[in-house]
Parts: C-alpha cells; sequence; structure tokens
C-alpha cells in the first residue's frame, strides 16, 4: 500500500493531508517574492523532517505547518538544484532547521 510522504499514512486509508490544502491556488507572483499567504519566496524548497523536499502549494501540508526546528528550506535555490536532488546530490537547509538534508523530491511536488 502506498503511504503518504507526509504524515506516513496509507493513502485512501488514512491519510487526510491533500483535504488541507485542496483549495489552495498559486499566487501567480514572479520568482523572490513573497505572497501574503506564505513567508516563504515562490521557488522555495522545503525540507522535512524525513529528508523529503517539497514545494510551495505541496498537497501534503499548508505553510503554516512549516516551521523550525522540525523543517528546514532553501529560500532561493539554484533553478537546477530540484531537478539535481537525489542520494547523491542531496540539498542542504539554508533557513529553519540548516541541518536538515533533503535526498529525494516528494512525488506529488515532482508531477
Amino acid at each position: 500500500m502506498e503511504r503518504c510522504d507526509f504524515c506516513e499514512l496509507p493513502i485512501g486509508g488514512g491519510c487526510a493531508c491533500s483535504l488541507v490544502s485542496r483549495d489552495r491556488g498559486r499566487s501567480g507572483q514572479g520568482p523572490g517574492t513573497i505572497s501574503e499567504e506564505s513567508r516563504f519566496p515562490r521557488g522555495a524548497i522545503l525540507i522535512s523532517p524525513r529528508g523529503i523536499a517539497h514545494r510551495l502549494g505541496c498537497m501534503h501540508q499548508s505553510d503554516s505547518e512549516i516551521t523550525a526546528p522540525a523543517w528546514g528550506w532553501i529560500n532561493d535555490p539554484d533553478p537546477l538544484l530540484w531537478r539535481r536532488l537525489n542520494e547523491s546530490s542531496p540539498a542542504r537547509a539554508t533557513k529553519g532547521n540548516t541541518k536538515r538534508v533533503a535526498t529525494r523530491r516528494c512525488q506529488s511536488c515532482d508531477a
């Protein structure tokens, strides 16, 4: 059974993460700008406690849940960092919990 990358509960069998942000849309602002709903610049990479990289608007969590010391993030990442991110090319958080390192991308955010 497939498990949610955020809450680790079975998808369709307990996971309700997508219900939290189902109606959220993109702000439409350019890179480097901060939307009114978010404290992260558009394009930021969010790093979960499990070492998974997420994008803003991920269906697994709301921006208000992303706080240090649990999470780390990279506000202005290299534009190609998202595609390079893997076990052999990890990304270290530069803000929040800077000990967080992502070694894989969220499947939902990658779609």
